[in-house]
């Protein structure tokens, strides 16, 4: 494992993150498509490692922190599944974009509140290589209720 390796793995075991086996799709597509040196992960919500979700509205049923922490919790998810697809989250040489959705309200306008979850999560991983084009939407609803939806693109070593 090269320095820059150790170093990712060392930040994520400081903080405490331990990444797990990403779950399995619940219907008919994969984690993740590569296509030439893009990675496309898959909108994942906030599965926690016993399988449970963090669900409700931001706004409503939950604070603009407990929306925070779960777009984090979809951050440590979707590192999960870079693991697994890469081997090595040394083979990320950038985080390119991010698309967020938040299940709340009409009138909840704090979305980027929410996705700065996994914004800083990224950067406090990678550093500048974390920063990254960003889109936080609000959603009527999401599947199962969650309260946080993220999708990525990944540029990754070829």
């Amino acid at each position: 494992m090269d320095i820059q390796a150790q170093e990712i793995e060392q930040k994520l075991k400081e903080k405490g993150i331990v990444l797990t086996t990403p779950s399995a799709p619940i219907a008919n597509y994969v984690n993740a498509v590569r296509v030439g040196n893009l990675l496309y992960l898959s909108g994942k919500g906030p599965t926690r490692t016993d399988g449970s979700n963090i669900t409700g509205k931001v706004g409503k049923d939950l604070t603009i922190e407990q929306g925070y922490q779960a777009a984090r919790l979809v951050g440590i998810n979707h590192l999960s599944v870079l693991k697994a697809e890469l081997g090595s989250l040394n083979k990320v040489k950038r985080i390119v974009k991010v698309l967020g959705m938040v299940n709340c309200e009409n009138s909840f306008g704090d979305q980027p509140k929410v996705i700065n979850g996994y914004s800083d999560l990224m950067v406090e991983v990678f550093g500048d290589k974390g920063k990254h084009a960003r889109s936080a939407v609000g959603m009527g609803s999401l599947p199962s209720n969650i309260a946080v939806e993220v999708e990525v693109i990944v540029e990754i070593e070829n």
